[in-house]
């Protein structure tokens, strides 16, 4: 039975969306979750990527292309953050068959899966645009580490 979801509100514009590229779907769904109820002060449009059409793990370009398309129609631009290596190969390979024109608006991250989609949420839901949502994601990984250096 899926939890309740907090009540939210957009206090800014959402020009970004995010697209959660994962093997797995649950993955993909917990991390949205996760992202959803520690930042309730805004909603992001946010698509999954995640699993195969039969349920099994893995990804897929063509799915990739599927969610990012219609995301890339209602937001400025899009910031894909991916689990694993070849999640990333997927991602490009999407990335690749996309029309220019959205190609351009589209970002893939480097950063942690779970710590950078809560940066990206936060980001992209107070209206910061591309660059900064992929940049307080793409932080994530140090913020961690400096967090790590304190022990």
């Amino acid at each position: 039975m899926p939890l309740p979801q907090p009540e939210r509100s957009s206090v800014a514009s959402v020009s970004v969306g995010i697209v959660l590229v994962s093997h797995s779907r649950a993955l993909a769904e917990a991390a949205l979750d996760l992202a959803r109820r520690l930042i309730v002060a805004v909603d992001v449009p946010v698509e999954l990527a995640a699993g195969l059409a039969d349920g099994e793990l893995g990804t897929d370009a063509g799915l990739i292309v599927s969610v990012v398309e219609p995301l890339a129609d209602r937001c400025d631009g899009v910031l894909m953050l991916t689990d694993l290596g070849s999640g990333i190969m997927s991602a490009e390979m999407a990335l690749e068959m996309l029309e220019p024109a959205v190609a351009e608006r589209v970002r893939l991250s480097a950063a942690p899966f779970v710590e950078g989609l809560l940066g990206a949420y936060g980001a992209a839901g107070i209206g910061k645009d591309l660059a900064a949502v992929a940049a307080e994601a793409d932080g994530a990984a140090e913020a961690k580490r400096s967090q790590l250096s304190a022990f």
